[in-house]
């Protein structure tokens, strides 16, 4: 499995598994599939619509083919763009395969990421019936097709990122009558409990100004988003028990 480590905005190195070329071709192939169904059920609507307005003269018969036509074009063209931007880098299909879009830079992608890998799909994957895109993904050391390049992006995997080890698990005291301290963090995103794990991991094996900066901030964001008045003394200690929460809560 071929990894790739992204610097964050808060100059915390996270490592991700790249998706793979099957990976990847699974979540297409499912998108085109839900594209499929929807575009069938869309028709078998409107036409039923369309037999059941008798009362319709021609004219406005062939106002609402061009309407039909226009609404097919849309879902046609341009499902992909619009599910990676308000989908947080995922499409149906990749949600289904755990993968999302990141950026290299660690910044988070903007519409302008997503239309630039939406342009090139034209040209490394319907273009050369998805030949370039495979290649070129399998061979590359981001796992890139051309619009990840041009945009600055990579595709990996979401799932399993947080590496939860059997030594995590027996360092709670009885699971079964802990009590989490910060019952909240169950509603959290992996991705922060990644960040706090790797940022500790890092803090405890390089004890510099850097890190400790970096462990300062995660608990302010910590303190935000659990409402706190004031970050708890023992900051380690305070982001050790947010992830034995979430252990707790979600596993």
């Amino acid at each position: 499995m071929r990894t790739i480590d992204i610097r964050t905005t808060q100059n915390v190195t996270i490592s991700y598994d790249l998706a793979s070329v099957r990976d990847r071709v699974i979540a297409f192939i499912l998108d085109l599939l839900i594209k499929g169904i929807f575009l069938g059920l869309m028709s078998f609507v409107f036409f039923l619509f369309l037999d059941s307005a008798i009362d319709y003269d021609s004219e406005s018969r062939r106002l609402w083919m061009w309407l039909f036509g226009v609404a097919n074009i849309f879902v046609v063209m341009f499902p992909f763009l619009i599910m990676e931007i308000k989908m947080n880098g995922q499409t149906l299909g990749k949600k289904i395969m755990k993968i999302k879009v990141v950026k290299l830079d660690g910044k988070q992608p903007v519409f302008y990421d997503y239309l630039l890998r939406w342009v090139f799909r034209l040209m490394d994957v319907y273009g050369t019936i998805g030949a370039a895109g495979t290649i070129l993904i399998a061979s590359t050391d981001y796992a890139q097709r051309i619009g990840d390049m041009v945009a600055n992006t990579a595709v990996v995997k979401v799932s399993s990122r947080l590496p939860i080890t059997l030594q995590d698990v027996l360092r709670i005291d009885n699971r079964s009558s802990y009590v989490p301290v910060y019952a909240a963090v169950k509603s959290f995103p992996e991705d922060d409990i990644v960040l706090i794990k790797q940022s500790l991991d890092r803090f405890t094996k390089y004890n510099n100004e850097a890190h400790r900066k970096v462990l300062l901030d995660i608990c302010e964001k910590m303190k935000e988003q659990l409402g706190l008045d004031a970050i708890p003394a023992d900051k380690v200690r305070f982001l050790r028990t947010i992830i034995k929460d979430y252990i707790v809560l979600t596993r």
